[in-house]
C-alpha cells in the first residue's frame, strides 16, 4: 500500500480525486492510503437528511456518495482515505469496517485511551466518565438515549464500487468541536463529539496521521 500524507486538501477536490482513482484503477493498481486534513465542511452521506444540519453557521454543506449521514470535518482532524480492492484482500464490507475501526482503536490505545464499538453505529466511541479505563462498554443503552455516557471520537463512512472501497475514517485530534453541535452527528440527535485534546491527550495532527497510517496499512495488507 502506498501511503501519502497530503496535509490540508479541499474536500470537493479530494472526493473527485478518489472517484477518479477508483474508476481508473485496474486489477494491478496498488492500493493507496491518503491522510488529509480539511477546512471546515459538513458532508452528507447518501442517507443524509437536510434536517440533521440544524444550523450550518456559514460552513459549507457538501453532498457525498459515502454511506451514512452528516458529519463534520475540520482542522485538527485526521481523515484517512484508504483506496483498496476488497476482492484482492478477500474480505467483505463488514470485515473491512471492522479493520478500520480496529486501526483507530489501536491508535487510541497508544495514547492510553480506550475506544469502544457500538453495535449498529459504525465508528469509535469513548466513555466520557472514564476514557482511560479498561472496562468494556456495558451497553445496550436505553432506546431513547443510545449513546448515553459516550462521545464519538472517530466517524466512519465508505463507498464500494466494483469491489473497490474509498472514503474512510476521520479521527478527532485537537479541533474546534463547536460545529458538531450544529448537526445531529451521523443522524443522532444529542450525540456528543469528542477529541483527544479534550480528553487531556497532548499530541498533534502529524503524529496521529503517522500512527493511523501505520495501523491502517497493517490491517489492509494483502
Amino acid at each position: 500500500m502506498r501511503v501519502q500524507v497530503l496535509g490540508r486538501r479541499d474536500y470537493a477536490d479530494t472526493l473527485q480525486a478518489m472517484r477518479d482513482f477508483t474508476a481508473q484503477r485496474t486489477a494491478d493498481t496498488d492500493d493507496e492510503l491518503w491522510l488529509v486534513e480539511h477546512a471546515p465542511v459538513f458532508t452528507q452521506g447518501v442517507a443524509g437528511r437536510a434536517e440533521h444540519v440544524r444550523d450550518a453557521r456559514g460552513i459549507p454543506v457538501r453532498q457525498s456518495n459515502r454511506g451514512g449521514q452528516v458529519t463534520y470535518h475540520g482542522p485538527g482532524q485526521v481523515v484517512a482515505y484508504p483506496l483498496v480492492d476488497l476482492r484482492r484482500l478477500h474480505i467483505y464490507v463488514k470485515e473491512y469496517v471492522y479493520r478500520l475501526e480496529h486501526a483507530v482503536l489501536k491508535v487510541l490505545e497508544s495514547h492510553g485511551v480506550t475506544g469502544h464499538r457500538v453495535a449498529g453505529a459504525p465508528g469509535v466511541y469513548v466513555r466520557l466518565d472514564d476514557p482511560f479505563g479498561h472496562a468494556a462498554w456495558a451497553g445496550p443503552a436505553p432506546a431513547h438515549d443510545p449513546f448515553r455516557g459516550l462521545g464519538k471520537i472517530a466517524a466512519l463512512g465508505i463507498k464500494v464500487s466494483n469491489h473497490c472501497a474509498y472514503h474512510g475514517v476521520a479521527l478527532n485530534v485537537a479541533m474546534d468541536l463547536g460545529p458538531f453541535e450544529c448537526i445531529d452527528p451521523c443522524g443522532y440527535a444529542g450525540l456528543r463529539a469528542i477529541d483527544l485534546a479534550t480528553l487531556g491527550v497532548h499530541t498533534d495532527w502529524a503524529t496521529v496521521a503517522r500512527q493511523l497510517g501505520q495501523r491502517l496499512s497493517a490491517q489492509l495488507i494483502h
